[in-house]
C-alpha cells in the first residue's frame, strides 16, 4: 500500500457497544471517525463512557457489538497486537505507568519489549525525551519528578514505541493548571510537528481549545460534535451535560450581557481586540 493509498481514517468505529455486564450499556451504537493526523478532544463528565472509548480504541476493551478499525484494519484477536502498537494510550496516574527507577531506563522499557536492537531504542529514547522537553532528566530518578515531568515521562515512553496515534485519558486529571498546560502544549507540538494523531479524552473543555474537533459524550452516545468554537457556542447546551464553558467563553458571554458587542472566540488576543474596539 502506497502513502496515496493508506486510509484517511487513523480510527473508525462503527455501531460499536460495550457493557461491563451490570445490566446495562456503558457505551451504546456509537459512531466516531477519527481522521490521520487530527487532533480530537472528546469531552464529558463521569461515567460518560470516555475512558471505556479510549480502551476500544486500544484493544484493551473488545466491543460486544459492532466494528472497530484501525488505519483501515479491523480490530480483532487476530491483528490485535500490531495495531495495538500504532495507538498508544497515556493513562491518569503517572504513578501506575512506572516500571524503573531511571528516568531513561523507564522510556525504554515498551522499545525493548518489542525487541528493537540497543542503537536503535537509544536513538527513541532521545527522540522521545527531546519530544516532551525532558532530555535534561534522563538519568534522573523518577520518584523525584514532579507529577507534571511524571507525565511527560509517560508520553514519552508511548512516543519511544512511535505510535501513529496517541490517546490520552484523562492524563492531565492529577495535575495542577500549570502541568495541565504544560501536558497540553506538549500534546499538540507533537500532532503539528511530528503528525502523530492525538485523541484528548478529558472533562476538563478549556484543554479543547487547542483541538482541531471536538466531541462531547454523554451516558455512552456522543451528543455533541464540532469544531472547539462550535461547541462552545452551545454554552447552555453543554450545561445539560454536566460540562461549562472554558474562562474565555464566560468572559464573552458576560460582556455581551454587559452590552458589549464581541463575538465568540476562543483566542484571548482576538477578544482583547474586540474590546478594544468597542471602547474606542
Amino acid at each position: 500500500m502506497t502513502v496515496q493509498e493508506l486510509p484517511e481514517n487513523a480510527i473508525e468505529m462503527r455501531n460499536v457497544s460495550f457493557s461491563y455486564g451490570q445490566g446495562g450499556f456503558c457505551i451504546q451504537g456509537l459512531n466516531l471517525e477519527v481522521k490521520k493526523g487530527e487532533f480530537l478532544a472528546v469531552l464529558g463528565h463521569n461515567g460518560s463512557g470516555k475512558s471505556t472509548l479510549a480502551r476500544l480504541a486500544n484493544g484493551i476493551l473488545m466491543p460486544d457489538k459492532g466494528e472497530i478499525s484501525i488505519f483501515g484494519q479491523v480490530l480483532d484477536d487476530k491483528h490485535l497486537y500490531d495495531l495495538r502498537s500504532r495507538v498508544g494510550v497515556v493513562f491518569q496516574n503517572p504513578d501506575n505507568q512506572t516500571v524503573a527507577s531511571v528516568v531513561e531506563d523507564d522510556v525504554a522499557f515498551g522499545a525493548e519489549n518489542v525487541g528493537l536492537d540497543r542503537e536503535e531504542i537509544g536513538r527513541r529514547i532521545d527522540f522521545a525525551l527531546s519530544a516532551v522537553g525532558m532530555q535534561d532528566y534522563r538519568y534522573a530518578t523518577v520518584s523525584r519528578l514532579s507529577g507534571g515531568q511524571k507525565q511527560r515521562i509517560a508520553i514519552a515512553g508511548v512516543l519511544a514505541l512511535r505510535p501513529d496515534v496517541m490517546i490520552l485519558d484523562e492524563s492531565t486529571a492529577m495535575l495542577d493548571p500549570k502541568g495541565r498546560r504544560e501536558i497540553i502544549d506538549v500534546v499538540s507540538r507533537l500532532n503539528r510537528e511530528e503528525g502523530v494523531t492525538v485523541v484528548l479524552i478529558t472533562h476538563f473543555v478549556e484543554e479543547a481549545l487547542l483541538a482541531d474537533r471536538a466531541v462531547v459524550m454523554n451516558r455512552g452516545e456522543i451528543v455533541m460534535r464540532g469544531t472547539p468554537a462550535e461547541i462552545f457556542s452551545r454554552g447552555d447546551e453543554l450545561l445539560t451535560y454536566n460540562l461549562t464553558l472554558p474562562r474565555i467563553g464566560i468572559i464573552s458571554k458576560r460582556l455581551r450581557e454587559g452590552g458589549m458587542s464581541v463575538g465568540d472566540t476562543l483566542d484571548f488576543e482576538k477578544l482583547a481586540e474586540e474590546i478594544a474596539r468597542c471602547v474606542s
